[in-house]
C-alpha cells in the first residue's frame, strides 16, 4: 500500500520548525543540508535544509526544507506537498505519470544521486507531490522496521 506523507517548505526556518515539531511529536529528526549534495553548491545558502525527516509513529513522516532564494519565498498553498512512498519502482512511475497527466512536471521521474527513484510534478488542480520509491526502504518495511 502507498504510503503518503506531508512535506513542508520553509523560508530558512526549517531546522527550527523540525526542532519545535520533535518537541510535539517525539521521535528523532534526521536533517540533510544543500551542502551535502554532490556538485555545485548554493553558495551561502549551503547550510540550509535539503531535507528533514521526524517520524511519528507507524510509517508515517513528515518531510520539510528550505526553499533556496532562487526559489522565491513560499506562499500559502506552496509551502506544502504531499510525498507519496510507492511500494515498487512500477508504481512509483505509474503514479507519477498518472499526476503529471495534465499538470506540470518540476524534475522527472528518475534516479537521484540518494539512491531512490524520484519526482516532482504539480497536479491539473495545483496540488504539489513528491514521488519516492526507495528499494532500501522499501525493504526495510518489509522487514518490519
Amino acid at each position: 500500500m502507498v504510503q503518503i506523507n506531508p512535506y513542508l517548505n520553509f523560508d530558512g526556518n526549517c531546522e527550527e520548525a523540525f526542532n519545535f515539531y520533535q518537541k510535539v511529536f517525539g521521535g528523532d529528526v534526521t536533517i540533510n543540508r544543500f551542502s551535502e549534495m554532490p556538485g555545485d553548491q548554493p553558495g551561502p545558502e549551503a547550510d540550509k535544509v535539503m531535507h528533514a525527516e521526524l517520524p511519528l509513529g507507524d510509517g508515517q513522516k513528515l518531510f520539510g526544507s528550505d526553499r533556496l532564494s532562487f526559489m522565491g519565498a513560499t506562499t500559502l498553498g506552496d509551502n506544502v506537498q504531499i510525498s507519496i512512498s510507492p511500494v515498487s519502482s512500477e508504481e512509483g512511475s505509474r503514479l507519477f505519470a498518472g499526476l503529471a497527466d495534465g499538470g506540470e512536471i518540476t524534475q522527472p521521474y528518475e534516479k537521484a544521486f540518494w539512491g531512490a527513484e524520484f519526482g516532482m510534478c504539480v497536479d491539473r488542480f495545483g496540488v504539489r507531490w513528491l514521488v519516492n520509491y526507495d528499494e532500501i526502504g522499501e525493504d526495510a518495511r518489509r522487514a518490519g522496521g
